[in-house]
C-alpha cells in the first residue's frame, strides 16, 4: 500500500478507532461514511492490489476531497486496519460447532482460506495488523470456543488460532503464486526438467527418491487439505 499517510499519523490508537463514534461531529453531514470509504479501499485492493490504495484513489471512488478522508482514517495503517475488520464480516460466526476441535478447526480454516481468496491481499495485510475489531473478534470468539474441548489455557488457545491463521495466510501465498506459474507454461516445464535434471545427476540421493514417490492429487483444494491435516492431527495439547 502507498505511504500516503495524513496529517499528524501516529499509528493506530484501538479505543479511538473501534470504541469512539466514527462520524464528525462538527460541520454539515458529510455524503459519505467511514463505513464507504472502508468499501471503497476494499474493491480497489481486490481489483488492483494494496498498492493502488492511496487517499487520492479512494477519495474519487467516494466523491470526497482527500483530506476530508483524514476524519476517518488519519493514516493508511488505520485505513488497512478498516479494510481487514470490512471484510473479516464476511466470516460465518454462527453456525454450529461439533464439538471435535480438530474438525471445528479444520472447518474455520477452510473459511478463512476461502475468504482470503476472495482478498488476496489479505494475507499480507494480516502480518501488519494491530488491533481485532468487532468482525475479526467475532471470528476469534468462534474460534476460541471450537478449541474449549481441548482444556488448554487462554494463551495456549490464542497461539493456536494465531498458528492456524499464519500457516492459512501462508499457503493462500503459496497459491496465487503457483497459479501464476500455472498461467506461464514454459515457465512450468523448465521447471520440471531442470528438477528432472538434478534429481538424475547422482548428487541428490534423497530428492531423487521423494521425486519417484508415486503422485498424488495436486489440486490446490486437496493440497491444502493434506498441509492441514497434518498441522491439526499433530497438534499436542498435552
Amino acid at each position: 500500500m502507498a505511504h500516503d499517510a495524513g496529517p499528524g499519523a501516529t499509528g493506530v490508537d484501538p479505543e479511538q478507532l473501534w470504541l469512539r463514534t466514527t462520524e464528525p461531529r462538527r460541520g454539515r453531514r458529510p455524503s459519505f461514511s467511514r463505513e464507504a470509504i472502508t468499501a471503497a479501499a476494499v474493491t480497489l485492493a481486490d481489483a488492483e492490489g494494496l498498492e493502488a490504495v492511496t487517499m487520492r484513489r479512494v477519495a474519487a471512488e467516494v466523491g470526497a476531497g482527500v483530506m476530508s478522508l483524514y476524519s476517518y482514517a488519519p493514516d493508511k495503517e488505520t485505513l488497512l486496519e478498516l479494510m481487514i475488520d470490512h471484510v473479516s464480516g464476511e466470516l460465518p460466526t454462527t453456525n454450529p460447532l461439533t464439538g471435535d476441535w480438530r474438525a471445528d478447526l479444520k472447518t474455520i480454516a477452510r473459511l478463512q482460506r476461502d475468504h482470503m481468496l476472495r482478498h488476496p491481499w489479505l494475507p499480507a495485510a494480516v502480518a501488519t495488523r494491530r488491533t481485532p475489531g468487532p468482525n475479526t473478534l467475532a471470528f476469534l470468539e468462534r474460534a476460541l470456543a471450537a478449541l474449549r474441548p481441548t482444556g488448554l489455557d487462554g494463551a495456549a488457545k490464542l497461539e493456536i488460532f494465531a498458528q492456524l491463521t499464519a500457516f492459512v495466510a501462508g499457503h493462500v501465498n503459496y497459491e496465487i503464486a503457483q497459479a501464476a506459474t500455472t498461467r506461464s507454461p514454459d515457465r512450468g516445464a523448465a521447471e520440471a526438467r531442470y528438477l528432472a535434471a538434478v534429481a538424475a545427476d547422482g548428487h541428490h540421493p534423497e530428492l531423487a527418491e521423494a521425486l519417484s514417490a508415486p503422485g498424488r492429487a495436486l489440486t490446490p483444494e486437496a493440497t491444502f487439505t493434506r498441509f492441514l491435516n497434518r498441522l491439526i492431527d499433530g497438534l499436542d495439547t498435552a
